[in-house]
């Protein structure tokens, strides 16, 4: 009962408080830490979010939103306020966020969003196999938090996409995978997943993935150079770095240079597909990641979680390449997907140089190494590919 006041005592203030709003802090002030400690182990995937901690290293829930929002997406991007055709964005987690389809609401109402109700039924949660009566997995207060990240993400930048949560029964890699073929089958035109493992040799024979016509979008990782694992190094998939999005007057684009934590590099195993022959700095190897968006938790965005994650509730600012994966992906919906049987990333390398369609990251790095997969750079480099979003022509 505490628990529930409490929640509502939030849930009116964040209502309450839409002139509050506060945007991120300078680049490089804010102190963050994982939403889900790793390295994962052998099998399994970690979320790739990071929230914003205070100066004891707990992380800060506010009763107003501080982050980017709606508004400072759409306007730095310069994204349509609405997808043209019908979209659904799904989103693949591990786990249970209880609580999803109220915290989604409370995000909407703060920000004047579409409401997802039963006259509007913007928004369902299944289970691994498709069913959305249930049962659900155990409720876990991190994935909790990389869920909320994801969906409130991907409703803020296509308000009026339908999310589908599917929520795999665990964290590992088999139960995301299934997961991930379960949103194709029940008809997601985007699929966005926030979370990877190690890589393996076998992952070369993986199908998970391999859905043509499906814009499968995967966080990069968040350990800087070196760290993408899998599936980001599935040559199926639009691989999504990081970057620090500063904005400009009246929430335009000012500048973007690399996130420090963006994982890229060249995959162990993988070979790399043809539209990324010209990549030599990684000698006929997969190289991550493929296109990049805003990710530094100190330009992160404003996520409202009910759940308790570390004993708070609130607005909390959370970054990652698990923000940068769904708002991508949201991006695909508002260009109105991929054409059937296009390959994931291959149509993104088409307009490599275009700055008509494409932010060119040139500054920052993610770690040391000899080659432009650790540093930004003209045109294509490892943490933010071929670059950030436009406007939608290159999606």
């Amino acid at each position: 009962m505490k628990q529930l006041r409490a929640k509502t005592k939030l849930a009116i203030l964040a209502t309450a408080t839409s002139a509050c709003f506060l945007l991120p802090s300078s680049a490089g002030a804010a102190s963050q830490a994982p939403v889900c400690p790793g390295p994962a182990s052998p099998g399994s995937a970690r979320c790739h979010a990071h929230v914003v901690t205070n100066a004891n290293g707990a992380p800060r829930a506010e009763t107003a939103p501080k982050g980017y929002g709606p508004t400072q997406f759409r306007g730095a991007y310069g994204l349509p306020s609405a997808a043209a055709t019908a979209q659904t964005i799904a989103i693949v987690d591990a786990y249970d966020d209880p609580n999803i389809a109220s915290d989604l609401n409370v995000y909407s109402k703060q920000f004047g969003l579409p409401q997802c109700n039963s006259s509007n039924p913007c928004f369902q949660k299944v289970n691994q196999s498709g069913s959305a009566a249930g049962p659900f997995p155990q409720a876990s207060s991190g994935w909790s938090l990389e869920i909320a990240l994801d969906v409130e993400v991907a409703h803020a930048v296509c308000p009026n996409c339908k999310i589908l949560l599917v929520e795999a029964s665990s964290n590992s890699l088999a139960n995301l995978a299934a997961s991930v073929n379960t949103a194709a089958k029940l008809g997601a035109n985007e699929i966005s997943n926030s979370y990877g493992g190690s890589e393996y040799s076998s992952e070369v024979n993986d199908t998970a993935y391999n859905h043509p016509g499906v814009a499968v979008t995967v966080a990069s990782g968040d350990n800087g150079y070196g760290s993408f694992g899998f599936p980001a190094a599935s040559p199926n998939v639009i691989t999504v770095g990081g970057t620090t999005l500063t904005l400009g007057a009246g929430n335009t684009y000012g500048s973007e240079s690399v996130w420090s934590g963006a994982g890229s590099g060249c995959s162990l195993y993988v070979k790399a597909p043809s539209w990324q022959s010209f990549l030599t700095a990684c000698a006929g190897k997969r190289g991550t990641a493929d296109v990049a968006a805003d990710a530094a938790p100190s330009t992160g965005a404003a996520v409202y979680d009910s759940v308790r994650y570390q004993g708070r509730l609130g607005w909390f600012q959370v970054g990652g390449t698990s923000l940068s994966s769904p708002l991508v992906a949201a991006v695909y919906a508002l260009a109105g997907g991929l054409p059937s049987g296009t390959a994931s990333s291959s149509g993104l390398y088409g307009h490599l140089g275009d700055s008509t369609v494409l932010h060119d990251v040139t500054s920052g790095s993610n770690g040391s190494c000899s080659t432009i997969m650790c540093k930004g750079a003209v045109g294509y480099d490892g943490p933010t590919g071929v670059g950030t979003p436009k406007g939608i022509g290159a999606f």
